[in-house]
């Protein structure tokens, strides 16, 4: 058997999106892993977790149970230490995700950090470094990102809402879809358009339909895959 080849990683998190946009990072970045997609954590099997070399768990989407879910993410690092587990945090409960997770083998990465972040952590598992450094990756740290390379500065959150922009959803389906304010949704708009030096709306939907936007935001993939793509949008509800 080739080494290197055949190893097992397990990809959780509740939005379709998400875990199109992560199976296309792991897909064009380690093919050689073979990818199990849940839902939640609930759905993990014990032959699942015995064979696994990597767990990218997303719980940015928990928000009224985020003690609780870590808690229960604690128990199964101290049981299953030969993992690397990386966890995707929203800002909001950063620190106390710190808290409860901060151990040997386990990462955390905000929901800020570019998802180059998330490459460059797991390259350094697979060069035989220590899984983890156990050193959280403070909010908006984004190291040596090369500003000049567009493939590495979009957070992640940015990213998710560029891929629904480039399916045609507005501002206020993309908000009640990923359970944000409009102002958010906005705000990570703009700010994408910044990292890009892009001015303009045209601008923008014109790089997203371009091939290296459909490459960067792993569209292809996302429009094939995930049913998230395959449902109309929310009505937006009218303001007077």
């Amino acid at each position: 058997m080739l080494p290197g080849r055949y190893k097992k990683g397990i990809i959780i998190s509740k939005i379709p999106l998400i875990q199109a946009g992560l199976k296309g990072v792991m897909s064009s970045h380690f093919p050689n892993y073979d990818l199990k997609i849940c839902h939640s954590v609930e759905e993990l099997t014990l032959l699942q977790l015995r064979c696994a070399n990597v767990v990218i768990a997303d719980i940015t989407g928990d928000q009224e149970r985020p003690r609780a879910l870590c808690e229960q993410y604690d128990n199964l690092i101290s049981q299953y230490r030969d993992i690397h587990w990386v966890f995707i945090v929203s800002r909001s409960y950063y620190p106390q995700a710190v808290e409860q997770l901060k151990t040997v083998g386990c990462t955390l990465l905000s929901d800020a950090e570019p998802i180059e972040k998330l490459v460059d952590i797991l390259h350094s598992g697979n060069n035989g470094s220590a899984p983890g450094d156990n050193s959280p990756l403070s909010p908006g740290d984004s190291g040596a990102a090369n500003v000049d390379n567009r493939s590495i500065i979009l957070t992640i959150s940015e990213r998710k809402v560029l891929r629904l922009l480039g399916k045609g959803w507005g501002i206020n389906q993309i908000a009640m879809l990923l359970k944000k304010s409009n102002k958010t949704i906005s705000a990570q708009k703009n700010s994408a358009m910044r990292r890009l030096s892009i001015h303009s709306n045209a601008e923008m939907y014109a790089w997203i339909n371009s091939s290296q936007g459909a490459r960067e935001l792993n569209l292809p993939s996302v429009y094939g895959d995930a049913t998230e793509w395959k449902k109309e949008p929310p009505r937006e509800m009218s303001h007077s």
